[in-house]
């Protein structure tokens, strides 16, 4: 099965291609050559990852899988959000964003949180949505360079260490997105038995 996971992120096919079982075979967008920039312009996660899995099946004509994640701060109304990756501006600078975020915390004790995943699938021509959700708290500094994004400020309950510190194989295997990879995957191995 050739299935086309529509991102730009060469971290995020990293992650995902190491979730998904061998006789799928995934595709960046740059494999199919896309290079546009798809706009997010949904209000939701759910709605941004069907917005881009829909262009690239609508364009290309091929079975697509996006997603779209965010980070949701509860002293911060759910902040940033769908705006997670841009947080400190278009340059989605995941540093920016960190340096923004820890900013916006300071003097706040509620730092709970939790990281969210909505995936939308297109396969032979029907649409299925999964999602993923870890929760925990932001600390006040980061800690550890594993990852991307928001991993080193982000610990997840349950754990001393960030999404920063954990070894790949356990951030995969409980974070939002390798929870709902695992949705994904589960139904797909389904779908090809």
């Amino acid at each position: 099965m050739k299935l086309v996971f529509a991102t730009h992120n060469d971290h995020k096919l990293k992650e995902v291609q190491q979730l998904l079982p061998r006789s799928i075979e995934l595709l960046s967008l740059k494999d199919i050559n896309c290079f546009d920039e798809i706009p997010e312009t949904g209000q939701t996660l759910e709605e941004n990852a069907q917005i881009k899995a829909d262009f690239v099946t609508q364009t290309y004509g091929l079975d697509c899988f996006s997603d779209d994640t965010g980070l949701l701060v509860d002293a911060l109304n759910g902040e940033p959000g769908v705006y997670s990756a841009r947080y400190a501006g278009e340059q989605k600078n995941a540093q920016d964003n960190m340096a923004k975020l820890l900013s916006e915390l300071v003097g706040k004790e509620n730092r709970q949180a939790h990281f969210k995943t909505a995936i939308h699938l297109n396969l032979n021509g029907k649409s299925y949505a999964f999602d993923g959700i870890v929760e925990g708290t932001i600390t006040i500094d980061k800690q550890g360079s594993g990852g991307f994004g928001y991993d080193p400020i982000f610990k997840p309950e349950g754990f001393d260490e960030t999404l920063g510190e954990l070894p790949a194989e356990t951030k995969n295997a409980i974070s939002h997105r390798g929870r709902a990879i695992q949705k994904l995957v589960t139904f797909l191995k389904n779908k090809t038995l």
